[in-house]
């Protein structure tokens, strides 16, 4: 039997991939995670406390820890943070230990998402939440296209449809 690829989900924070992550997991039989709940798990503290400890460098540090230890699996599916495709080597190896989708969600459906969720420590800021999500599109989506094997958006559908769309996408 051929050995299972790995699915890495990449995207901004209210895409879904946590979400999407499980279903897709669950319904290829393959394992389940998330890298913010393996850095939480790890240091036994939450991103947030992560953050105001560390700084966002500190976090990245650890991001890319996780994201190397994760992506030497074999056969999982792994949810990963946001921000996570900053570093260079997270990309280069998402890239080349397994398939790669990209969540692509707009800025109006991510805010709708996570404006109430107070566990996302970079819209904790005075900064409106609608101008920091519209920042790190800016910033980020390219690096998302960069690495992504495919596209898929997830503002027109359900959690459950879309992790069907995937498993359809890559083959399995």
């Amino acid at each position: 039997m051929a050995e299972k690829r790995n699915i890495f989900l990449v995207g901004p924070m209210g895409a879904g991939k946590s979400t999407i992550g499980k279903y897709l997991a669950q319904q290829l039989h393959m394992e389940f995670y998330d890298s913010d709940h393996e850095i939480e798990r790890r240091t036994g503290a939450d991103i947030s406390w992560v953050f105001d400890v560390e700084g966002e460098e500190g976090f990245r540090d650890r991001e890319e820890k996780v994201i190397n230890d994760l992506s030497e699996l074999q056969g999982i599916v792994l949810a990963t943070g946001g921000g996570s495709i900053k570093s260079k080597e997270s990309r280069n190896r998402l890239s080349a230990r397994g398939i790669v989708v990209y969540l692509e969600t707009p800025v109006e459906k991510q805010l709708a998402r996570v404006q109430k969720d107070k566990r996302r420590p970079l819209l904790q800021t005075e900064e409106a939440p609608e101008d920091v999500l519209t920042r790190l599109a800016a910033e980020r989506n390219e690096l998302y296209l960069e690495i992504a094997d495919y596209v898929v958006r997830t503002d027109e559908q359900g959690a459950k449809l879309v992790a069907h769309q995937i498993a359809e996408l890559i083959g399995l």
